[in-house]
């Protein structure tokens, strides 16, 4: 951002090579300076077990960041969230749901984030049910009561071109061979967004180190999200999830429907499982309608300040 005077009651600020006028009354003067207040506005905080988001309603005033900035707002030291989530206005009163990355990266899904929108927007309107427009399809949600919500995250995806993968391969059985020696062998899928799941347990440290290897393995142009999963029995896993950028995470909605359908392909566990993450459970159910549904609470809504 570029500061310079034009005359002594208004300002010219240059942001991003545009140069906007602003009156003195929106800044405030130093003797070393002139500091701008670009942006002040609420949003909401809300989390899926533990997996959290910033929420902005842009159906009154858009407000649109760049990547920086979501970087920023990302940050833990900041608001610190694992997504962002914009509501925008769409068709026929369904609103239109776009995540980003705490990393500024646009993704296509967010199960637990499409809950805790779903929840809000619910909350709003008084009602049990309501259906979502995202980049992944359009997602129906019901209210179960006590903030425990049930999403349709639609059908899972097995084409290695719509997962995507580099090139055409066995999606059941992917090698990782890792520059440091590790060799994996995982399961990949789409449910929205790219995944590969392992089926044995990691040290979080370990996870630490490999997953954005693995994230960025040359056989997923779009990058993946990374899981490794422990199956206790047939109706219980506990996963620990590399998410795509957003690192290490509490809790991935999406990672737990990958994990429910490759461990049902896989014949490890039923159709109806429990995926355990640190703060709590989330239900999967792959029916036969061949859809994903996904159960699990979602928190309070929390009024914050944004200012950026």
């Amino acid at each position: 951002m570029l500061i310079s005077s034009a005359e002594d009651t208004t300002k010219i600020v240059t942001i991003c090579g545009s140069s906007l006028k602003l009156y003195t009354n929106n800044l405030k003067v130093k003797k070393t300076g002139v500091l701008v207040k670009v942006m002040n506005f609420k949003g909401y905080k809300m989390d899926g077990l533990g997996n959290d988001f910033l929420i902005i309603d842009q159906r009154a005033m858009p407000i649109a960041l760049t990547a920086d900035q979501i970087k920023k707002l990302g940050n833990r030291n900041n608001i610190g969230f694992d997504q962002l989530i914009y509501i925008n206005p769409g068709k026929n009163s369904m609103p239109d749901i776009l995540f980003y990355n705490s990393d500024g990266g646009e993704s296509a899904a967010c199960g637990n984030g499409s809950r805790c929108v779903a929840y809000l927007l619910m909350n709003e309107k008084k009602i049990n049910n309501i259906s979502i427009n995202t980049k992944s399809g359009v997602l129906h949600s019901i209210h179960n009561g006590n903030q425990n919500i049930t999403i349709n995250m639609g059908e899972p995806i097995f084409d290695w071109n719509k997962i995507p993968l580099s090139h055409q391969m066995d999606y059941t059985k992917i090698p990782i061979n890792l520059k440091s020696g590790e060799q994996f062998t995982g399961y990949s899928l789409s449910v929205g967004n790219p995944h590969i799941i392992f089926f044995e347990d990691i040290e979080l440290s370990i996870l630490r180190t490999i997953g954005p290897q693995i994230e960025h393995h040359e056989f997923f142009p779009e990058r993946c999200n990374v899981t490794f999963a422990n199956v206790l029995d047939k109706e219980n896993i506990k996963i620990k999830v590399w998410e795509r950028g957003a690192g290490l995470t509490k809790a991935c909605g999406t990672a737990a429907c990958a994990t429910a359908v490759a461990s049902s392909k896989k014949n490890l566990t039923n159709k109806l499982v429990n995926i355990h993450f640190e703060n709590g459970i989330l239900t999967i159910e792959w029916k036969n309608d061949n859809h994903i549904y996904m159960s699990g609470l979602v928190s309070d809504i929390k009024e914050v300040n944004i200012e950026i």
